[in-house]
């Protein structure tokens, strides 16, 4: 898959104002090789649930040269003080705002990039998109990948001039909506992100009940990627959501990981929308059933 990207990576320049052609994800020979594009814009979202603090300490310790850094809690998402989740949407204002301190515009190219699976990175993905930015690409592998091909780390800390971020929301791309959900479900059209044993309820380790959303599928989202932390080639991709039909509902916890599947989707020729709120948003309230147990296991899954 790396030679395919490496080939897409040369559409990095187009007209910012043009339908995008842009491929989702690129290789970090490729980006090593972009670094001095002047409307490149590299971002570190490195997090830990476990460690809040972890990613940016581990972005100011090394990080790739002319990388900014972006918060999961503080930048990426919403305080989480009502209804949507753990890790409900930033305001459109704030969120513009955000990526305008760090020189982001509207005519930028962003290179998201985490440690390695995409979860946090595919949320930047996501959200830019959703806010009407497709010149957006996630790295490939992650840092893991950059560091495999000997590339540059640097503690220095860019400082870029101020640049202008106008939002402009795409809400096919969200579902917020429980009996949307739940229409979804119906029509074999929801997908779990999530790990199996959460999925089947036998643990629970964030939020207020085990299990899933009835009638939800299970696509584990590691199993989007390869051994390496690369995204499977298209075609692997397509077989593995060959049963889904073609706009798909996808949640995971609190919205973040599920996007690492939808960069799979979207990579297979699929249309995916994302519940944004997920399971934390759906189990917020007691008068919403939950089921347990492997309802639809991934159809990957080994056998037991």
């Amino acid at each position: 898959m790396g030679k395919d990207n490496a080939e897409r990576g040369e559409e990095i320049h187009v007209d910012p104002t043009a339908p995008s052609t842009l491929h989702p994800v690129v290789d970090a020979r490729t980006l090593r090789a972009r670094l001095g594009d002047p409307r490149l814009r590299v971002v570190d979202t490195r997090f830990s649930l476990a460690d809040p603090k972890a990613g940016r300490a581990a972005y100011l310790t090394g990080h790739i040269p002319g990388a900014v850094y972006l918060d999961l809690e503080e930048d990426l998402s919403s305080p989480a003080v009502g209804p949507g989740g753990r890790h409900p949407l930033p305001d459109p204002e704030r969120f513009a705002a955000t990526l305008a301190r760090v020189g982001i515009g509207n005519d930028s190219l962003v290179v998201a990039y985490d440690a390695q699976a995409g979860e946090y990175a595919g949320r930047l993905w996501w959200l830019l998109r959703y806010f009407g930015h497709d010149q957006v690409q996630i790295l490939d592998g992650g840092l893991s990948a950059w560091t495999e091909i000997g590339g540059e780390m640097t503690s220095d800390v860019p400082r870029y001039a101020p640049a202008h971020f106008e939002p402009h929301p795409r809400p096919d791309l969200l579902v917020q909506d429980h009996g949307e959900v739940e229409r979804a479900a119906r029509a074999g059209a929801l997908v779990d992100s999530r790990a199996g044993p959460r999925y089947r309820g036998e643990q629970e380790p964030l939020d207020r009940r085990a299990g899933h959303i009835p009638g939800a599928r299970l696509y584990e989202y590691t199993r989007a990627l390869d051994e390496r932390g690369n995204f499977r080639p298209a075609a692997d991709l397509a077989r593995r959501f060959a049963r889904l039909p073609s706009r798909p509902v996808v949640y995971c916890g609190s919205g973040v990981t599920a996007t690492v599947n939808i960069m799979a989707m979207t990579l297979a020729g699929l249309s995916p929308r994302l519940y944004a709120g997920s399971y934390s948003d759906w189990v917020d309230s007691d008068q919403r059933p939950v089921a347990l147990g492997p309802e639809h296991p991934d159809p990957e899954a080994p056998s037991t």
